[in-house]
């Protein structure tokens, strides 16, 4: 027998992926696509959060605020900041676990980038811990009720997001929890409803395959 043959990258690729998980990508490119723009969706939410909350709705010291129940405002932001919960989990059904733990690391990321100085710390920390107890919580649903897994993560991260980023932020709980409990509450009830529609679509009707445990050559 010659010398063995040096692997080229593509074998490494399929030992890394499984040859299984590269062939579903190579017959979904719609699927790919779609996981693409679900991502720039979630991280410019968390821009677009941070500008409405200076831009959007009445104004009050210190930021706008939007009516979510009669006689019950919240910052503005809340109705998009409450839909990244929404879009990771899409993202992850696309994409797999890999891409939902990646998507929280870049979120952390860009949440600490726009907001101000003095809240940035408290802001990043808090999008790190909802967004893990959204992963921690969807993720073993998922397979089962897809969108009883969003609904689920989506109201657990809501409180968590919502107690901790105040209390970090040094916010009376009294006076402003009440209405970004029920503001992202609206959000993530209305994600459910979209991932009971989207279910019925080829691209999100089942997870993305976990990819196969790499093996050594020659093992």
């Amino acid at each position: 027998m010659g010398p063995e043959q040096p692997l080229r990258p593509v074998h490494l690729l399929s030992r890394a992926l499984g040859t299984r998980r590269l062939a579903s990508l190579a017959r979904a490119p719609g699927r790919a696509l779609l996981a693409v723009g679900v991502f720039v969706l979630y991280v410019g939410s968390i821009a677009l959060a941070n500008w409405m909350i200076s831009h959007v709705g009445r104004s009050v010291p210190g930021a706008h605020v939007l009516p979510v129940w009669p006689g019950l405002d919240a910052p503005s932001g809340v109705y998009v900041a409450a839909s990244t919960f929404i879009a990771r989990d899409l993202l992850q059904r696309l994409a797999g676990t890999g891409a939902g733990l990646a998507a929280i690391l870049v979120g952390a990321v860009a949440s600490w980038a726009v907001s101000t100085p003095t809240l940035a710390l408290a802001s990043a920390g808090t999008f790190l811990l909802s967004e893990s107890c959204d992963f921690l919580v969807y993720t073993p649903l998922q397979g089962r009720h897809f969108p009883l897994a969003v609904l689920g993560s989506g109201l657990v991260s809501d409180v968590v997001d919502s107690t901790v980023f105040l209390s970090l932020a040094g916010i009376p709980l009294a006076t402003a929890l009440p209405g970004q409990l029920v503001g992202k509450a609206w959000v993530v009830l209305a994600g459910g409803l979209v991932a009971g529609l989207l279910r019925r679509t080829a691209p999100f009707a089942q997870p993305a395959p976990a990819p196969a445990m790499a093996t050594l050559p020659g093992s």
